[in-house]
């Protein structure tokens, strides 16, 4: 079958073996696949995302030395159902699933794995187990965005958001929107976003967020802080301390850029008794004061993915129209323009999610 082969640096097409289903495997021909943020990382910063993976416990096993086709953001159309399955998908079914599979009883991932081709490739060996059936009439392009959707549903959820605090999303990426999204599925608001580019802020608007900021023209820390200041509030220790003035709402700040700096900048911009919760993917060492998270007695959290649940939420909220991805989707590419779509998404005013479609 043919594929987008990332190899030493670059990518190229050609043919890989075809996949042999394994027991409890289904034949999915690959409709469409996302092109997410960590693949950017991971093509352009090769030998970072290679030792941190290996460094932090192995999670991906990608490698510098061998062949790799990414692909984890994945919609498609059941062909057979292999050995051990059940047949609980005909063939012609449109599916999508969790990047992940199961052969010979391991849980193998899809689209870091050099074992394991990703759906930048006609085909793909999917467990049975884990498959998801497309509610009739979702288009099956807009599937392809459940899994960064439900990174975002996973960040609200494992940070413990609730509707009575104030949300702060800083990156309107695919991510920050997918974020935006989550919180106005509970309710929070307001949702304030901020992003230097244009489009990006047009898009965070759209997906719901109550107000939005370029950090280049106003102060950020300013405009949260007006937000969540009740009148007669007073700040001072002593008020605070006794109950003497009423208190300012409780604060959800979202990392979602991923570089480093960012987690100094929003030490310093957030109020007392916020909690930053990091979704952004920085690969880098960084450095940050430790004194303006004591003194504010600030909260952090590290997240990472979905459980299998909050994925096939996300569905279903997608197929209800309470997630609205349609407005994502900027670009369409077939296996030859795959190296192309990772330059152009270096560009955040021309595109937002690029869909590779192997048969194109």
């Amino acid at each position: 079958m043919r594929a987008a082969i990332f190899r030493q640096g670059d990518f190229i097409v050609g043919s890989i073996p075809d996949p042999v289903l394994a027991e409890g495997q289904v034949l999915v021909r690959t409709r469409a696949c996302g092109i997410c943020g960590s693949d950017l990382h991971a093509a352009t910063q090769t030998d970072a995302f290679v030792d941190v993976a290996r460094r932090s416990g192995g999670r991906f096993a990608m490698s510098r030395d061998r062949d790799i086709v990414f692909g984890h953001e994945f919609v498609g159309e059941v062909v057979a159902n292999g050995p051990g399955t059940e047949g609980r998908f005909a063939p012609g079914s449109l599916v999508t699933s969790v990047p992940l599979t199961i052969l010979d009883g391991r849980v193998e991932g899809i689209g870091y794995n050099p074992d394991m081709p990703g759906a930048f490739a006609e085909y793909l060996p999917l467990a049975e187990r884990m498959l998801l059936p497309l509610p009739a009439g979702m288009p099956p392009e807009h599937a392809a965005l459940v899994e960064p959707m439900a990174v975002g549903l996973h960040a609200v959820e494992h940070g413990r958001v609730t509707a009575e605090e104030a949300g702060l999303v800083i990156g309107c990426g695919p991510i920050g929107l997918a974020v935006i999204a989550a919180l106005k599925l509970k309710g929070v608001a307001p949702v304030i976003a901020s992003d230097v580019s244009p489009a990006r802020r047009a898009l965070a608007a759209r997906m719901g967020a109550d107000i939005v900021l370029d950090p280049a023209r106003e102060a950020v820390a300013a405009r949260l802080e007006q937000a969540i200041t009740p009148e007669e509030f007073d700040g001072s220790r002593y008020a605070q301390l006794l109950g003497l003035s009423p208190r300012r709402r409780p604060v959800a700040i979202f990392e979602c850029v991923g570089i480093p700096g960012i987690l100094q900048q929003l030490f310093e911009l957030a109020p007392a008794g916020a909690r930053i919760i990091v979704v952004g993917v920085c690969m880098e060492p960084d450095r940050f004061e430790p004194f303006f998270g004591i003194v504010k007695q600030l909260g952090m959290q590290f997240v990472l993915g979905y459980t299998p649940e909050e994925f096939a939420a996300t569905l279903g909220h997608m197929d209800a129209g309470r997630i609205e991805v349609a407005p994502l989707i900027t670009g369409r590419v077939g296996l030859n323009s795959v190296r192309q779509a990772f330059r152009d998404l270096a560009s955040p005013e021309r595109h937002c999610k690029v869909l590779v479609e192997p048969w194109r």
